[in-house]
């Protein structure tokens, strides 16, 4: 298939174009600054801003499939001057409307866990939208909410070291927000399945990892894998969206009240999609075990299986 990768230049757009080359695709990555050296060979890149349509319509027409991976952070504030809202809706909607007058057949859609246009956060609810913009669409469609993916490159653990410290850190509630994080290798290959099979038209799949841990388990694990010991003291939920709500708008502060809000509920699965594609949970990589804590580490031994 000829297959355009929206935000194919990320950090799960370079790992999934990179899939899609080795099954023998051809494949352009779509990006507002393409940067051929950081893509995989065989890629070739496209520049275009979702949230204009006249900058992607050329690029997208004639290809067989595209893939929507473009998104704002959860995890942080939004650049100043645009939102999920802008990103995750318009977006979509620019790019649905433009695969729809180019002729292609299939689109995938990257939305989120807790996907919701009534959502608590401005990035659930952009996502919910986003998700009914595609199902509306004359496209044949598939849908994936992954849970937060990690790997080289990715940023939920950064995330984690950002909003704490070494030896001594505070978190909201304690750190028992849950989440159900899947490797970047184990979701990519789920990802082509899901372009290649026709099986998957008209599905909607939520994906995560093998094990459930808490924002304190994550936290614990980030800083023994660099040789440090860290304590966590628990401050109140609600006092935390009250500090993040008084400094959120100073520029050089990366959280803000969505984040607080977004620690309220968890980030994890009833049923494991993953089945769906023949993947075994118990086969697929932990956390701890890419920080190179082989499953041993107590904070993993601890920690739910899925």
């Amino acid at each position: 298939m000829k297959i355009l990768v929206a935000g194919g230049t990320g950090f799960i757009g370079t790992n999934l174009c990179a899939e899609l080359v080795e099954r023998g695709h051809e494949v352009t990555a779509l990006s507002r600054s393409p940067d051929d050296g950081g893509l995989p060979d065989g890629v070739e890149s496209a520049m275009g801003d979702v949230s204009a349509y006249d900058s992607i319509v050329d690029t997208v027409a004639g290809h067989d499939a595209v893939v929507n991976l473009v998104s704002l952070s959860p995890l942080f504030e939004p650049p100043r001057g645009t939102s999920h809202r802008e990103v995750h809706l318009r977006g979509t909607e620019n790019l649905v409307r433009a695969a729809e007058a180019g002729g292609v057949g299939r689109f995938l859609q990257m939305s989120a866990l807790g996907a919701d246009p009534n959502g608590a956060t401005a990035f659930i609810r952009a996502k919910g939208e986003a998700e009914a913009v595609v199902r509306d669409s004359a496209l044949e469609w598939t849908i994936v909410r992954p849970s937060v993916v990690f790997g080289d490159g990715g940023e939920f653990v950064e995330f984690t070291k950002t909003l704490t410290t070494p030896y001594l850190t505070a978190l909201p509630g304690g750190g028992k927000t849950r989440f159900q994080p899947i490797w970047v290798g184990d979701l990519v290959p789920m990802l082509t399945d899901a372009l290649e099979d026709d099986a998957h038209i008209g599905e909607t799949y939520e994906l995560a990892g093998p094990q459930v841990v808490t924002l304190a388990d994550v936290t614990e694990l980030a800083y023994d894998a660099e040789g440090k010991d860290v304590r966590i003291i628990p401050i109140p939920m609600g006092l935390a969206k009250l500090g993040l709500s008084a400094i959120g708008p100073l520029p050089f502060v990366p959280f803000g009240p969505d984040q607080a809000r977004s620690l309220e509920f968890d980030n994890t699965v009833d049923e494991n999609d993953v089945t769906v594609f023949g993947r075994d949970p118990a086969a697929m990589t932990t956390l701890g075990a890419s920080l190179g804590r082989n499953g041993t580490d107590r904070r993993e031994r601890s920690a739910k299986t899925a």
